[in-house]
């Protein structure tokens, strides 16, 4: 799958509009043929493609899956998740078991970066930086209402995304909040890059600011969100910047948290256990249950801690100041 998103498979046999044979494919990506047509073939196994036999010859066209998914030019599309996950994640899984041994991420044998800075290897280039903002930002189009939907947030006037990347899911927050504003705080390259790819003039009800959480004033807000934030740091860290939050939420005011749950008994889901993985060799975090994220904001000072499961990927947190 990643090597057909790579090569253009996907955006290709949308383009072409009708089954088209390997050595027609091939030619146009530049590929050998009988590469192409192993990897043609692999993707029919999954699902990811269609073929149809004519004279002994295989026409191939895109699945459902991967003309909604992984089309480039579908407003569904995950084909930068793809990306992202071919480039940094599959890469850094390599070093798995190095993880596992000494319980941290492995960004400096992935990519030889030595930064303490979990985040320095995520944007270790502009083009990666942008892939995964690209990739953040598909999530928010996919998933985004069923959290903005999953608690009544009308109350909350002026928001404040932590970490809110490109702006999706502000996007869905004011889609459906039409009388709140929502302002961004991220890293100034983030925020920078979010202005000139994503959010634009006519989005008035959303605003950046630019700064580190962790080591910069948090302005004062009715609601601080924080999706899949949580999740990338220490039960320090997280109580360390949950305490900051509140003292800048204002009374009767919350946060939000964004995140894949994993059961109480930690028995699954499966993509909740492979996450947590992913964060072991990618961050300095893990997934965690709700009674695990309902101690650390009541430990920060929050109360009336509710858990809404969306019946999606990512499920919805509050706590109430």
């Amino acid at each position: 799958m990643f090597t057909a998103c790579e090569v253009g498979v996907f955006d290709l046999l949308h383009e072409a509009q009708e089954p088209i044979p390997a050595a027609t494919i091939a030619s146009r990506l530049g590929t050998s043929v009988d590469g192409m047509e192993q990897l043609l073939d692999a993707c029919v196994g999954l699902k990811l493609l269609n073929v149809d036999l004519q004279n002994n010859k295989g026409y191939y066209s895109n699945s459902d899956v991967s003309t909604e998914y992984l089309v480039k030019s579908s407003p569904r599309t995950l084909y930068h998740m793809m990306t992202h996950y071919s480039n940094s994640v599959y890469k850094s899984c390599h070093f798995l078991p190095q993880a596992v041994r000494e319980g941290k991420h492995q960004y400096e044998r992935t990519f030889g970066i030595s930064s303490k800075e979990v985040f320095d290897g995520v944007y270790r280039s502009e083009e990666e930086m942008l892939t995964f903002i690209r990739f953040m930002d598909s999530i928010w189009n996919i998933c985004g209402k069923y959290i903005i939907q999953a608690f009544d947030l009308s109350a909350f006037h002026t928001v404040y995304d932590l970490g809110g990347c490109s702006g999706g899911l502000a996007k869905q927050f004011v889609s459906t909040y039409k009388s709140s504003t929502v302002t961004i705080m991220d890293l100034p390259k983030v925020v920078q890059t979010a202005k000139k790819h994503f959010v634009t003039d006519k989005e008035q009800q959303i605003h950046f600011f630019e700064g580190d959480f962790f080591n910069d004033p948090i302005p004062e807000a009715d609601l601080f969100i924080l999706s899949r934030i949580i999740h990338d740091w220490t039960e320090e860290k997280c109580i360390a910047l949950l305490r900051k939050i509140y003292q800048s939420c204002r009374p009767g005011g919350g946060v939000l948290l964004v995140e894949v749950l994993l059961n109480e008994d930690r028995s699954g889901p499966v993509i909740s256990q492979m996450w947590s993985l992913h964060m072991l060799v990618m961050t300095e975090g893990k997934e965690r249950t709700p009674s695990e994220y309902t101690k650390l904001l009541t430990d920060s000072g929050f109360k009336d801690i509710e858990v809404k499961a969306t019946g999606k990927i990512y499920d919805a947190i509050l706590g109430r100041k």
